[in-house]
């Protein structure tokens, strides 16, 4: 099962130390910026990614719906919020959908529809670690090859999350 991750565009931006200064200067410096970060986020990790804006600040003329170094950028039709966007997003997409947010509305409705959530500073973490592991020269990769390796360490029983709980730890294991 493939995942799709959907990420509240706006939100991320002005959550994020870095998006934001850039948002500060000019709305489209911003945008831009994430949608370099998410592209080299998919060279490294292929999750389909669609990223959410409101269409009250969309560039003029332009589509609602494109495609950028491979990430999908939809805006929100007029009289439509990005949240409505999201929300129906995930209601389609259900298990197979990361929702990046940190609007608690969204959140909640994500959730109820079986899609995993992440806040939106959480995932910019994980987008700066998959930068900079994909940067060095190992490129952090070499770990998997390694094998597996003998240990006496015993790992016995211990509580088992519940299955909502696992499936949330399974998809944001993937990040």
């Amino acid at each position: 099962m493939s995942l799709h991750i959907i990420i509240d565009g706006y939100n991320l931006i002005r959550q994020s130390q870095q998006f934001s200064e850039l948002d500060l200067k000019d709305l489209q410096l911003g945008r831009d910026a994430l949608i370099v970060a998410l592209a080299a986020y998919k060279r490294i990790k292929l999750h389909n990614i669609t990223v959410v804006f409101d269409g009250a600040n969309a560039p003029g003329l332009s589509p609602p719906r494109e495609q950028l170094k491979g990430i999908r950028i939809v805006f929100s039709r007029h009289g439509e919020t990005a949240d409505t966007v999201i929300k129906r997003m995930a209601a389609v997409e259900k298990e197979r959908a990361l929702v990046v947010t940190s609007d608690r509305d969204i959140v909640r409705f994500a959730e109820t529809h079986g899609a995993a959530v992440i806040g939106s500073s959480d995932f910019e973490n994980k987008l700066m670690m998959a930068s900079v592991a994909n940067g060095s020269a190992d490129g952090g990769g070499n770990r998997d090859l390694e094998g597996w390796k003998p240990t006496t360490k015993k790992k016995g029983p211990r509580r088992r999350l519940s299955k909502k709980a696992r499936r949330q730890k399974n998809k944001l294991g993937k990040l």
